[in-house]
């Protein structure tokens, strides 16, 4: 049975709205550019906090446009999902860390992490965005960013199945729930109700 849930028992939404999801995106402009880049990471892809501190340098692929990340929810280690990344997302990874001139030297330096943070670190980094971007509540953290994420594939019109894939759940069941999230689609359609 699927664990996610979108609201806390006192019914709360545990996710970003659009809005508030662009006002992340905009915070992450006034923040130094490795706090920038870990925050954006998170927000293109849906990973998970522990999965994006897990990234190393050999993962960015620059040729394919994607990252990799180790699924490390799953039961099962050495599970892996490829992600795209935009051409404008992996050029200021690139500016930010040389990782096409690391890529080339020798298999030690390729395996080391981008952010060589504890989870700790990572997750204050996202929770001062968080703050900057003046988003306070029980949404204002990782995990928020990450259902802001799939909810926001869905609104898109992405298949659940390429969405499942990226967040790397083993049960499209899970996924599933965040098509429960009010989007635009969903009003579109209660619009018609309010129509006289």
């Amino acid at each position: 049975m699927p664990r996610i849930t979108l609201f806390d028992e006192s019914g709360n939404r545990k996710y970003l709205n659009p809005e508030e999801r662009e006002k992340f995106y905009q915070a992450t402009a006034d923040v130094p550019k490795d706090w920038r880049m870990f925050g954006l990471m998170i927000y293109f892809t849906g990973c998970r906090l522990s999965e994006a501190l897990n990234i190393k340098i050999k993962d960015i692929d620059f040729s394919g446009g994607a990252v990799t990340i180790g699924t490390l929810k799953q039961r099962k280690s050495g599970v892996y999902r490829q992600v795209p990344l935009s051409d404008d997302f992996l050029r200021s990874l690139d500016n930010s860390f040389d990782l096409r001139i690391l890529q080339k030297k020798n298999s030690k330096t390729r395996n080391q992490f981008i952010w060589g943070w504890s989870r700790r670190h990572g997750y204050q980094v996202i929770k001062k965005i968080m703050d900057k971007a003046e988003l306070e509540g029980v949404y204002a953290m990782p995990k928020g960013l990450r259902h802001a994420f799939a909810i926001a594939c869905l609104d898109k019109g992405l298949p659940l199945n390429m969405v499942q894939k990226w967040l790397g759940h083993s049960s499209i069941e899970t996924t599933a729930i965040y098509a429960n999230a009010v989007g635009k689609e969903e009003r579109k359609l209660a619009a018609k109700l309010w129509q006289h």
